[in-house]
């Protein structure tokens, strides 16, 4: 595969494809769609194919990404999640992005794990706005034992039962969890890589790469779909993005759920002076995603109101097909929900509908 800008040969037959649909063949590419589904999605991605891909001039790249978005997903169909944090503050680890670690003073406070009843309340209310996926974050090194636990079992079932899609990130899973889970309703499980095998040690020291894994692998064994994804701009390099993007389509098989996330600087965190990332490494990585991860939803996730509406649009173009909804994720700024309608009504973008998953 080639690296130094032109069109990769493997790029070729979907150039045709679309150039020929332009031209109002448009059963080429509902063909080209069954043909997709049909086709064994690849594993075995080599870094240097990675870099590759990533480095393609971006006019190219949104272009190749656009025609494998289609193949699996409605051009125009955005799915809205939510995201709330069930409980803050307190962790024992030490990641370098996290204002609700308990080794930084970032203003966040420690409050305890939220009333199960409350948390299906606003699931409720999200639902009866168009949102269909509803994630519920902890700040826990390990998912806790007991009576918390059971707690969040109820959660998990309070909100199944609703129609959403249901996603927990809890920190580090058992088996035995991760069955406990599965038995009461839960849709996905998010635990992110953050960076790539080499950057990671430079973000986080409390927990092993392989630790990530095998919650990963722990997830997979109970028949849970899993989340994970990273976040650009804690200071790493080109190089680390296009490691953690191998790391990810070389998953079998590929996370169902990619949530490309932009450093939120936040002060008190070590990484609250980090310079603020270019938004067309955030397009390029989108981009780079979807054309690894053709299946999988590419979600637009933390920093988004950091982006410009046009930065924002061309992460759509590039494959985005989720955002996150609501003012706050976990403990940083969202933009509101009118942003959100203006933004996907003046695109000609419309909410995924509930049990269109």
């Amino acid at each position: 595969m080639q690296s130094d800008g032109n069109m990769p040969e493997s790029f070729e037959d979907d150039f045709t494809l679309v150039r020929r649909s332009s031209m109002g063949t448009k059963p080429v590419l509902e063909a080209a769609g069954r043909d997709a589904a049909e086709s064994d999605l690849r594993h075995d991605w080599k870094r240097a194919e990675v870099e590759a891909i990533y480095r393609t001039a971006l006019p190219e790249l949104v272009f190749r990404a656009q025609t494998s978005h289609r193949q699996y997903f409605a051009a125009d169909r955005v799915q809205t999640c939510q995201l709330i944090s069930i409980k803050t503050g307190g962790c024992p680890e030490d990641c370098a992005y996290c204002p609700q670690s308990a080794h930084y003073d970032a203003g966040v406070g420690r409050e305890g794990l939220l009333d199960p009843q409350h948390v299906i309340e606003v699931a409720r209310e999200a639902a009866s706005r168009g949102v269909t996926r509803f994630c519920m974050g902890a700040a826990w090194r390990q998912a806790p034992e007991g009576r918390e636990f059971e707690n969040v079992l109820e959660m998990v079932r309070g909100v199944a039962a609703l129609g959403m899609e249901v996603c927990c990130t809890l920190g580090m899973l058992t088996e035995e969890q991760a069955g406990k889970l599965k038995e009461a309703g839960l849709t996905a499980y998010n635990h992110n890589l953050d960076t790539s095998p080499e950057f990671y040690g430079s973000i986080i020291t409390t927990r092993a790469y392989e630790d990530r894994l095998k919650t990963l692998a722990a997830v997979r064994k109970a028949g849970i779909t899993v989340c994970c994804g990273g976040i650009l701009g804690m200071g790493e390099r080109e190089a680390d993005r296009i490691g953690l993007l191998h790391q990810l389509a070389t998953l079998e098989p590929h996370p169902e759920s990619v949530p490309i996330n932009m450093l939120v600087r936040v002060a008190g965190t070590p990484l609250a002076a980090t310079p603020p990332l270019d938004p067309l490494e955030m397009v390029r990585a989108i981009a780079t995603a979807r054309i690894l991860m053709p299946a999988s939803r590419v979600r637009l996730a933390a920093g988004r109101k950091q982006l410009s509406p046009e930065a924002v649009t061309l992460c759509f173009l590039a494959g985005a097909n989720s955002i996150f909804v609501g003012e706050k994720l976990l403990t940083t700024p969202n933009p509101g929900p009118d942003e959100d309608e203006r933004l996907l009504q003046s695109l000609g973008l419309k909410p995924l509908e509930a049990h269109a998953f």
